[in-house]
């Protein structure tokens, strides 16, 4: 049975509350658990691998600088927890590092099995000598003049390194048998890896031609070591919420973002002590930032690779499917929404029923208004070039664009510039709230009068991440929830707070003393005899006023089973504080992203009298206190059923994807048993319930 343990062992403490780096660091280490999936291809591995590598990345960028941020400022404590700040940053630190060894020993394992089927890494020496010719011939036509070698002396000290940023440090003999060091870094825009000609993927790593070929760059040389490095730097974006001019701000502040402090440093094993001293000093380093790497520098880069593999290897290919219910009428996404709400399951339905909406609506001369709140998408995705030929055609467009969505604020300011000049009307939110409610709404004539359709999302518009993340999108004409949501708009744009709302929850004004009060019905329920439960699934459970309430309900005898994807505060299963909690993580071919909130409501869970929600918040303080977000009651039959039948319970059915959380902190893969099921299988191979329109007479 497969364990994963970065929050148990020597960080295990009798605290009701698990530490939140932690707990983040173990989430990626189910990622990286998933890559000795024997169930899944080779290249699928070699994938989960990359993507724990990259979720590393940010770790560190964003959480391990925010903490050495306060250290610097001398803070000696964790503001939200109290914890010793030295204390928690070391066994941060050792835990990430933890992690990044199990990524080398990982990424050398899938590497060897993936050499059984003919792929190569090579070394120069390794190839034949026409492929060293050619390899040249490569080198010197693509690599060459994107190169610029910086010799270190007095006069040419070491050169600028940006975020993610990798190099080669060369200490070399010149004629003389003078020692020189040279640094050589490498462009953001130059692939990893260089492939050979043949049908068999086959590859050089550049940093290989780099040495092979040395002669090019320092004719006469001899190379006396060298090694590969890779710096992150502080990657959070600090903004004066007074501002006058926003986007100015933001643009400065990504240029500063390049320049921020190094955080950590990576090394090849291969480099001397002097030259780790050597730059340790120049980059202002301790030891505790600096890891020195068994394997490849830079993990991530593997990724550009996988597209290489023969099919064998990668997941059957999958298309999703376009709900029938919209093709029953003749894709007029109007027509089937007037004839009943929608909840489309993405990736499974394809997104492109959300671009369909906005593109109707842009060329509909009965559609007179657009309202739309981008969060994380591209300027040239059908989302955006939808909204921009609405606004030319002289709908009123109105973008509410978010630009602290980290490390997408560049493509956001693209994007509001492009809405612009097509004569929308762009805001930027509230400046002290990031806006993450996904919502769309179209106001179009019918019969002389103004009707409104809405689309709820608990992800981001934007096409490519929907095709890897498990969301939801609903679709609704219901003249309540559309009402809130013009309120929610006009709040975003006129900064008053909505009132009075008659159906939807908003952060951050009443969702966390709703979630209060739900519970609370729940322990009630449960004291006075009653059916009592909760059911949630979200992506992260951090707020801690929400765990010492799910405490409270689980000493009332409230059943609760939390499907967390991530980071997980509550410690569960503990005797007298916690035992009727169950916690499970599923992690799988898709990443799960949909937020669904189940209160039994004094009927028995996954019955008729179970209140329902959708949702883009997390458990988070930062959803639920700074951030604008929308919790949506599922109350259509249909659609209700979907959420709670077919999607909350595939979830809890689900054995060959699901992680159980221990009481210690560790977690435990379940055991698929003589029957697995996989949730993301069966949704696959299953309409949804409300999308499936005539498609219900055959199944």
């Amino acid at each position: 049975m497969q364990q994963t343990s970065i929050l148990s062992g020597p960080y295990d403490t009798d605290k009701p509350l698990f530490d939140r780096e932690l707990s983040w660091l173990s989430f990626n280490e189910r990622v990286l658990a998933t890559a000795h999936d024997e169930t899944i291809p080779l290249g699928e591995q070699l994938r989960f691998v990359s993507i724990s590598s990259d979720n590393l990345d940010e770790f560190y960028m964003v959480r391990l600088a925010g903490m050495l941020q306060l250290s610097a400022r001398g803070f000696r404590t964790l503001p939200e927890t109290d914890d010793r700040l030295d204390e928690a940053l070391k066994r941060t630190s050792e835990a990430a590092n933890h992690l990044r060894r199990q990524q080398d020993d990982g990424l050398a394992t899938i590497l060897e099995k993936l050499s059984a089927s003919g792929f190569a890494l090579l070394s120069p020496d390794q190839i034949s000598q026409d492929e060293q010719e050619w390899l040249r011939y490569w080198y010197c036509e693509n690599v060459l003049p994107l190169l610029a070698p910086t010799t270190l002396d007095p006069a040419h000290p070491f050169p600028f390194i940006h975020n993610r940023g990798k190099g080669v440090l060369i200490d070399m003999l010149a004629h003389d048998e003078k020692a020189v060091r040279a640094v050589i870094l490498m462009p953001e825009n130059l692939d990893r890896f260089i492939q050979l000609p043949g049908a068999v993927p086959r590859f050089v790593a550049v940093e290989a031609a780099i040495l092979e070929f040395i002669d090019l760059i320092y004719p006469g040389y001899q190379v006396d070591a060298w090694g590969m490095f890779r710096v992150l730097r502080d990657s959070e974006v600090e903004i004066d919420d007074e501002a006058e001019d926003l986007v100015s701000q933001f643009e400065n502040a990504l240029r500063a973002r390049r320049r921020g402090d190094v955080v950590s440093l990576v090394l090849s094993e291969t480099l001397a002590g002097s030259a780790k001293t050597f730059l340790m000093r120049e980059m202002s380093l301790t030891l505790d930032q600096i890891y020195i790497s068994s394997g490849y520098v830079g993990i991530g880069d593997f990724a550009q690779i996988i597209g290489t593999l023969p099919k064998s290897h990668l997941y059957s290919p999958f298309a999703a499917r376009f709900p029938q219910r919209v093709l029953d009428f003749k894709g007029d996404c109007f027509a089937a929404i007037r004839n009943k709400d929608i909840l489309i399951h993405h990736p499974y339905e394809s997104f492109d029923v959300v671009v369909r909406f906005l593109q109707q609506a842009a060329a509909d001369p009965n559609v007179l208004a657009i309202r739309q709140t981008l969060y994380r998408t591209t300027p040239k995705s059908p989302i955006a070039i939808a909204l921009i030929a609405a606004a030319e055609a002289g709908k009123s467009v109105t973008a509410i664009i978010e630009l602290k969505a980290r490390f997408d604020e560049e493509n956001n300011i693209q994007l509001a510039r492009s809405l612009e000049r097509a004569g929308a009307h762009v805001a930027y939110g509230l400046g002290d709230l990031k806006v993450h409610s996904k919502l769309s709404m179209v106001v179009r004539r019918e019969e002389g009068k103004l009707v409104s359709y809405t689309h709820c999302g608990t992800g981001n518009y934007h096409p490519q991440t929907a095709k890897i993340y498990t969301d939801l999108s609903f679709f609704t004409c219901n003249k309540d929830i559309c009402e809130d949501v013009w309120r929610v708009f006009n709040f975003l744009t006129s900064h008053v707070q909505p009132k009075d709302l008659k159906k939807l929850v908003i952060s951050p004004h009443d969702s966390h003393q709703f979630l209060i009060n739900m519970v609370d019905t729940e322990i009630a329920n449960a004291m006075a005899g009653k059916p009592a439960g909760v059911l949630i699934k979200c992506n992260a459970l951090v707020d801690e006023q929400l765990i010492q309430k799910f405490y409270e309900a689980s000493q009332a005898g409230v059943k609760i089973h939390l499907i967390v994807r991530g980071i997980c505060c509550l410690r569960p299963n503990v005797k007298g504080l916690s035992e009727t909690i169950t916690v499970t993580s599923i992690i799988g071919r898709y990443l799960e992203h949909g937020r669904i909130y189940v209160f039994a409501n004094g009927g028995e869970m996954m019955g008729p009298e179970n209140l329902v929600y959708m949702a883009s918040a997390d458990l988070m303080p930062r959803n639920l206190f700074h951030r604008v977000e929308t919790f949506i009651p599922l109350e259509n039959k249909t659609v209700r059923a979907q959420a709670l039948e077919q999607i909350m319970g595939a979830g809890l059915r689900d054995t060959v994807n699901s992680w159980i959380l221990n009481s210690d902190g560790s977690y435990t893969k379940i055991e698929p048993g003589t029957s697995p099921f996989s949730s993301h299988h069966y949704f696959m191979k299953n309409p949804s319930l409300s999308g499936q329109g005539s498609l219900a007479d055959n199944i």
